[in-house]
């Protein structure tokens, strides 16, 4: 081997394999099936008949150090310091000893962490940082989230719905939450261009940056009072605030015009249908925190809707293409406007004048 091949970096993450537990690393590839006896609880067996037992709990998606203390204590106590945290923010404890399952799930709940999200349930609500982080934001994340789940935790602790449920939040259409591909998608909304501040963009942004940082060519640079600047074409603009990101003096947030919308419908699977990309159900709800309770209401009244009506192992967006949008409308009792009819058509224009796309 040579020495470059030996050098010890720094340079990126180190291999997952160092953090794998010994149970799975013996058996990596060889996992024959597995069992959702409860709850929360998963047990892979492998063809060498060894078993590891997963415990899920829900997981805040911003949590203390005094959680992540406890985390550790639980897991060092039951299963060897083995733990790990899926996509969608649950924790789960990786057990060889199933003896000792039932003593770990008493001592998450009464710790206040339910334990669920495996099997036909609704698992824990992915989401992005909210007010309390993100610049762009249009609502807040965990505090919504925490409102929505406050309502739900009994669809998480049981396996009483048809199939899986999937709900997430973005707090502004960048959704770096997932939500183009969940049952259900929270997304914060803007719904006002940037107000573009002439004086201080000068100052503080490059405007050739600020001009390229728009998806749909609705910026173009231009003169006021003799001093360089931008002009925005509303026309165009999807209030993604890109140009937000780069050049602080181009306001989005507007408290009286910002809110929620709610899409339906999309999933990651390929199991029986392909995966699916979310679509409108309700353009625009208020921002009325602490409890948000137009947008919990409307959660609530979706799930309740899909479970009750859902044959057994059918996604929201399969239940909808079975049923037909008109019937999904008149179930929910969401009014079908106009929002709900796509006629923005400028970013297919300004793709095509893109220089990554040749005729």
């Amino acid at each position: 081997m040579s020495e470059a091949a030996k050098r010890i970096t720094d340079i990126g993450p180190p291999h997952y394999e160092k953090f794998l537990p010994p149970i799975i690393k013996k058996n990596y590839g060889q996992w024959k099936f597995h069992e959702n006896p409860k709850p929360g609880v998963l047990i892979h067996t492998a063809e060498s008949g060894d078993k590891i037992f997963s415990v899920r709990a829900a997981s805040p998606r911003l949590i203390s150090v005094t959680t992540i203390r406890l985390f550790a204590d639980l897991a060092d106590k039951y299963c060897e310091g083995h733990l790990r945290f899926t996509s969608r923010n649950n924790v789960e404890f990786l057990l060889t000893d199933g003896s000792n399952v039932d003593a770990l799930i008493a001592e998450l709940q009464a710790n206040n962490y339910p334990v669920g999200g495996t099997g036909n349930s609704i698992s824990n609500v992915v989401h992005t940082q909210g007010w309390i982080h993100c610049h762009s934001a249009a609502t807040d994340a965990s505090g919504i989230v925490k409102c929505v789940m406050d309502e739900l935790t009994g669809r998480f602790t049981s396996m009483d719905v048809p199939g899986k449920l999937r709900i997430a939040l973005a707090c502004c259409l960048n959704m770096c939450g997932a939500v183009h591909c969940s049952d259900i998608a929270i997304l914060g909304t803007h719904r006002r261009p940037p107000k573009t501040d002439h004086v201080s963009l000068p100052k503080v942004c490059e405007i050739p940056s600020v001009v390229s940082s728009c998806p749909t060519a609705a910026i173009r640079p231009t003169q006021v009072d003799g001093k360089g600047s931008v002009e925005v074409d509303e026309d165009r603009c999807m209030f993604c605030a890109n140009c937000f990101t780069v050049c602080p003096a181009m306001t989005l947030n507007d408290p009286l015009n910002d809110g929620v919308s709610i899409w339906v419908g999309g999933k990651v699977s390929n199991a029986r249908t392909e995966p699916m990309f979310s679509k409108l159900a309700i353009p625009w709800l208020p921002n009325n925190p602490p409890r948000w309770p137009e947008v919990t209401d409307a959660v609530v009244g979706l799930v309740d809707v899909w479970a009750k009506n859902a044959r057994k192992y059918e996604r929201m967006g399969e239940w909808i293409n079975r049923i037909g949008w008109p019937r999904f409308f008149d179930m929910t009792g969401i009014e079908f406007t106009k929002y709900h009819i796509d006629d923005f058509k400028h970013a297919g224009l300004s793709y095509k004048r893109s220089a990554q796309l040749k005729r």
